[in-house]
């Protein structure tokens, strides 16, 4: 691989067209790892997948791109992100739950038009250095026009399920329902950004607006995120307003059903699991988020065995897919697997299937991404599995979810074009992106009225001394 460079790949919008032949050690398919696999790219997709042989022989003019000791893979789909959130990353560390309220809304208010575009642009960044394809935006809160932040992911490469916040409990239903509408038409004809829909969370929008946005996303195929079930404090806001808990409420208004993408859902009922899979709602199950800040890990491995549809999603913690692939492994180990007994904990094919298939399916781009398959997009990462994490593995895929690591991504592509290569952009900037950030990160969360309940790791050290 050292005299591979990012001469030998397509970057420009049209540069893929020609066709490009990928021939590296391995293919992750959905059937499972294959060596001796190739996939021929055409423009924005995949084209074939297949022996290598094959393919080399029925596309002669092509040249293949050699890549010993790698294995070449769907990219990761971070099932739920909050892109305008960059800025705060450390501020709510050590933070008990529902930290929305003195954080994250303080923080994205006090965004300027600037701030939410780099804001944004550096979570995309972070997200294709993770190995991140493809990321669902839960809907800024930031009082500007959510076209900055489809600029910034557009800017970068990355794939964007781009969520509207649709709440309406403190203003006006008409008016959020329109604005429902018009931003589904907006964005139904792009490539990259993909509109969906959102409500913070259930007690966040009307009964009226919660059931129209589920229709209207169900017509637009599409998905309306929402919080539900995440802490004890929602669970109980719901009972009390409603005497109903969030899934449970969500069904009696009809907004529950398979154009729901139901962030969290880790205080789930037995009662509540079966009305996702009833409904053909999915999940976002967010591994880190429950670690550094939740009440409860969501039982994924239930949901999987009731075939409920769900995904990995980072909720903004940290954007390293590798990482969060291991949280889920180990998560769901931790909280169900020790006290069944359950070594096995989804035999480590379910976390890089759900991170990558199932997410797409989970975000509705299902048709669309998610896999290394003839017509799908070609949305994929170059790993390097010759260093001495992975050469001597007996089980590939138990030793990327394990031992996987974003060092190990040469290259990451979106629509058939190289976007990064070894961590940085190849057609712009990205360390001049970060300086600036940092800039404005210090300006905002300077004026920002965020409100910590414990001190700062130097405080909490400096307290105790």
């Amino acid at each position: 691989m050292s005299d591979l460079t990012p001469d030998h790949f397509p970057a420009g919008p049209h540069a893929g067209d020609g066709g490009y032949l990928l021939a590296p050690d391995a293919v992750l398919t959905p059937e499972g790892l294959r060596h001796h696999y190739a996939a021929v790219v055409s423009g924005s997709a995949f084209r074939a997948v297949g022996p290598a042989e094959r393919l080399e022989r029925e596309h002669p003019h092509l040249t293949p791109v050699r890549m010993p000791g790698h294995v070449l893979m769907p990219g990761f789909v971070d099932a739920h992100h909050h892109l305008t959130q960059s800025f705060g990353a450390a501020l709510a560390f050590g933070e008990p739950s529902e930290i929305f309220r003195r954080v994250w809304v303080p923080l994205e208010g006090a965004l300027d038009e600037e701030a939410v575009y780099v804001a944004a642009k550096l979570a995309a960044l972070e997200s294709l250095r993770g190995g991140f394809t493809t990321v669902a935006e839960a809907g800024t809160r930031a009082p500007v026009d959510v076209e900055l932040v489809a600029a910034a992911a557009r800017d970068t490469g990355l794939r964007c399920v781009l969520g509207l916040v649709c709440n309406d409990t403190d203003g006006d239903t008409g008016a959020a329902l329109a604005g429902a509408e018009k931003h589904l038409a907006r964005y139904g004809a792009e490539e990259l950004i993909h509109p969906s829909l959102a409500v913070s969370v259930p007690e966040a929008a009307t009964a009226r607006t919660l059931h129209h946005t589920a229709r209207l996303a169900a017509e637009a195929r599409t998905v309306v995120q929402i919080h539900v079930n995440e802490h004890l404090a929602g669970v109980e806001r719901s009972l009390v307003e409603h005497g109903l808990r969030p899934l449970e409420h969500l069904h009696h208004v009809g907004a529950l059903g398979p154009q729901l993408l139901a962030a969290h859902a880790t205080l789930v009922t037995p009662r509540e699991v079966t009305l996702l899979a009833d409904s053909g709602a999915a999940v976002s199950y967010n591994p880190v988020a429950s670690a550094w800040k939740g009440n409860a890990v969501a039982p994924a491995t239930t949901l999987a065995e009731r075939g409920i549809r769900f995904g990995l999603g980072t909720d903004g913690t940290r954007g390293d897919a590798f990482r969060l692939a291991d949280a889920a492994e180990f998560a769901q180990r931790l909280a169900y697997g020790l006290a069944t007994g359950d070594s096995s904990c989804g035999a480590g094919w379910t976390w890089l299937d759900r991170a990558s298939r199932g997410g797409a399916d989970a975000v509705g781009l299902g048709a669309l991404t998610g896999r290394i398959a003839a017509g799908a997009a070609a949305d994929f990462l170059l790993v390097d599995v010759s260093g001495p994490e992975t050469a001597l593995s007996h089980d590939l895929p138990w030793e990327l979810v394990r031992r996987g690591n974003r060092d190990q991504i040469s290259a990451v592509f979106t629509a058939g074009r190289l976007r990064l290569w070894r961590g940085w952009p190849t057609g712009w900037d990205g360390p001049a992106l970060v300086r600036r950030a940092a800039e404005l990160a210090r300006e905002v969360v300077g004026r920002a009225p965020v409100t910590r309940v414990h001190p700062t790791s130097a405080g909490a050290r400096a307290a105790c001394s």
